[in-house]
């Protein structure tokens, strides 16, 4: 039996500003982020499993996914914490605003990069990531390829 790849799309909401860049992203805004995940593997084979003929169950999937992203990130406010936005991110959590520090300029393409990471060390040891692709608005998205990483 071969690979197959199979592919599950979330959504969730996350602002964002970024420090130091030269156009309107320096300002605090927000995405409707859509985020596909595929993963591959062989479908189990073994017909007494209840998850027989699938890769991995999609509800599975989805509650990694959900747990390690979209729950983190949905309608929270993204800064590089190695910024003088952290003054700002620390303001605006002091009124109560859900606001994530992380270390990277948070663009599509470094987000992308830290979901992969994230995703990775949950999935099921015969299950690989394929790829991710991160689309910030509807003509613009990053991509990550395990087989390019």
């Amino acid at each position: 039996m071969g690979n197959i790849r199979i592919t599950k799309l979330f959504t969730f909401e996350t602002g964002h500003a970024l420090y130091g860049y030269d156009g309107k992203c320096k300002n605090v805004h927000g995405h409707s982020y859509k985020l596909s995940v595929t993963v591959f593997g062989q479908p189990i084979s073994d017909n007494t499993n209840v998850k027989f003929g699938m890769v991995i169950d999609f509800s599975d999937l989805k509650k990694i996914v959900k747990e390690e992203i979209v729950d983190v990130f949905d309608h929270a406010t993204v800064f590089n914490k190695n910024t003088p936005h952290v003054d700002l991110a620390r303001e605006l959590q002091n009124r109560g605003h859900n606001v994530l520090l992380v270390d990277y300029q948070p663009t599509s393409e470094m987000m992308v990069i830290d979901f992969a990471k994230k995703i990775k060390k949950r999935l099921p040891e015969n299950i690989q990531l394929h790829s991710l692709k991160l689309q910030e608005t509807e003509s613009s998205y990053a991509e990550w390829y395990a087989s390019e990483n």
